[in-house]
């Protein structure tokens, strides 16, 4: 039986249970087998393809699967890979993607489902593929076309207009890039690019970060550069976060919510131990804390960071006021703008999430107000597109905090269609075909 077809089919049940992330599912699937590196990529193909257009796949299986809520998800999801496919590779021939589906189901199931897989692929591969762009209204084709549930699509809709909407939808399904901070921030980036060129990689450099380093191909950790710790793995947009707190060698900063430890490294780079700087790394989870060290260790910044276990909004308890120079809260959110990145988000958020998420991040704004020191710089950020969890997050803290008031980015003025009316910076999967991001400077006055 195909190992890797059949850990494709029992991933997406696993996840579509809403039991596992896609990530770490991979990962253990990738450990259990063994699996090559075409393997390996053509698992990753599978899974994240699948995910990425499931709707659309889903529309497509309409005509053939009557009652898909009656069948096994492991027989859903081998209809589903099979139709991806046929649909969106080009290099798998037809009768292939049919044999190796009904070998799975001569293993897995009973005659009956033999049957019925083979009929249904069989008159997909016979059929015309349905026109996904007369379907109406404008919400339902969006939805189908780029596979986004309907209520997601009309949040985006009501925050950016259908035209944008529509955009952003149709972006998240490109594939992710990845990125690389240079951990100095006074390095060359030139030179690391030139090196990097020199090992066998293809880099260019971001055009959302001075420091960053965008992979095109190649494999980046084992490069000299990676292994001393001179660069990192990090989405572009994220860069951006510590350094609009302008911190000074010798601050005292808090990082929040820091697993896995990308930004708190950034943060540390900007320090310098001799005259005291410092960053306090707070997670609530033990293993998430031996991440952040890590991290901190492979980048050298041991001298600079303290990780502790703590609920950040538990921190007033913790650490006396007007405490820290600089304080960065990188919210716990929906993730929305991961989602090219990580697809199964599109189907496991609700809208609800966003309210719960909202009050938290609130929670932990309001628990951090008093330790940030009077001139002093609180940094808000999350990965999500979601208003409720960004702006609005925003003005009911200020709300209740007279003391505070937003100090506008204006230094990233060159990320232009980012920066928003008030100052704060929204970065949308397609403006850079970055992760989606916001960020907001806050001052104490």
């Amino acid at each position: 039986m195909d190992k890797v077809r059949s850990s494709a089919v029992d991933m997406l049940v696993e996840i579509e249970k809403g039991g596992a992330y896609s990530t770490i599912l991979f990962n253990k699937y990738v450990q259990k087998y063994d699996f090559s590196d075409q393997d390996r990529g053509l698992l990753t193909e599978l899974v994240y393809g699948t995910l990425q257009h499931k709707l659309t796949i889903d529309e497509y299986l309409s005509d053939f699967v009557k009652k898909p809520q009656k069948v096994q998800p492991w027989v859903m999801n081998l209809l589903r890979i099979s139709v991806y496919q046929k649909v969106y590779l080009d290099r798998i021939p037809d009768h292939a993607i049919i044999f190796e589906s009904v070998e799975i189901a001569k293993k897995r199931g009973h005659q009956g489902v033999v049957k019925f897989v083979n009929g249904v692929l069989r008159s997909f591969q016979r059929a015309t593929l349905k026109d996904l762009t007369k379907i109406k209204p404008d919400i339902k084709r969006i939805s189908v076309m780029y596979s986004m549930p309907e209520w997601l699509v009309e949040l985006l809709v009501k925050q950016f207009g259908l035209e944008e909407a529509e955009v952003i939808a149709e972006s998240v399904l490109t594939a992710p890039s990845v990125s690389l901070r240079m951990q100095d921030p006074n390095a060359d980036r030139d030179a690391v690019i030139e090196s990097l060129i020199k090992q066998g990689m293809e880099v260019v450099p971001s055009v959302v970060s001075p420091l960053g380093i965008r992979i095109l191909n190649g494999s980046i950790t084992k490069t000299q550069e990676f292994q001393n710790g001179e660069v990192t793995i990090q989405d572009e947009s994220s860069m951006l976060v510590a350094p609009v707190g302008n911190l000074k060698a010798s601050d005292q900063v808090l990082d929040t919510c820091s697993a896995p430890g990308g930004k708190t490294t950034h943060m540390a780079s900007y320090l310098a131990a001799s005259q005291g700087g410092k960053v306090v790394a707070l997670d609530i989870h033990d293993h998430k804390i031996a991440l952040i060290n890590q991290n901190v260790k492979r980048l050298h910044v041991e001298d600079r960071v303290d990780a502790r276990k703590l609920d950040a909004r538990c921190a007033a308890e913790e650490f006396g006021e007007e405490t820290f120079d600089a304080i960065y809260v990188d919210a716990p959110c929906s993730g929305l703008g991961l989602m090219r990145r990580k697809p199964d988000i599109k189907y496991t958020k609700k809208y609800q999430d966003m309210e719960q998420l909202h009050k938290i991040q609130v929670e932990i704004l309001n628990s951090v107000a008093k330790l940030v020191k009077k001139g002093g710089r609180l940094i808000y950020s999350t990965c999500t597109l979601s208003n409720i969890e960004n702006n609005l997050t925003v003005m009911d803290f200020l709300a209740s905090h007279t003391d505070f008031a937003i100090d506008p980015i204006v230094e990233l003025d060159y990320l232009n269609e980012s920066l928003q009316e008030n100052g704060t910076i929204q970065i949308l999967p397609n403006y850079y075909y970055t992760d989606g991001f916001f960020i907001c400077r806050l001052v104490r006055i």
